[in-house]
């Protein structure tokens, strides 16, 4: 199955994505910069978290467009913006 975000989804995870590459780009300059090792490790687990946060987001989607596939029948009546949401907590809550 085709994975298709739309076009809100697809801003939320840019966002996430363009973070994660600030945050290393700053893990990077700092350890050139010989900043303190706490600073670094902060830095790079805000990152780490970033990029968890945008795949999290992606496979959460991905979930939602297979359970309310019209096909599949198991949406439950359910908003899909509340289901996706859902799905994503679930997912976080497992990382």
């Amino acid at each position: 199955m085709e994975l298709e975000l739309a076009a809100t989804d697809l801003k939320a995870v840019l966002n996430r994505l363009r973070r994660a590459q600030g945050q290393i780009a700053g893990v990077i300059r700092m350890i050139e910069e010989g900043r303190d090792c706490e600073d670094v490790v902060t830095q790079l687990a805000a990152a780490s978290r970033a990029l968890d946060r945008a795949g999290f987001a992606i496979i959460a989607t991905g979930l939602q467009q297979c359970v309310t596939a019209p096909e599949s029948g198991r949406s439950n009546g359910e908003p899909p913006e509340q289901l996706r949401a859902r799905l994503e907590k679930l997912f976080l809550s497992l990382a």
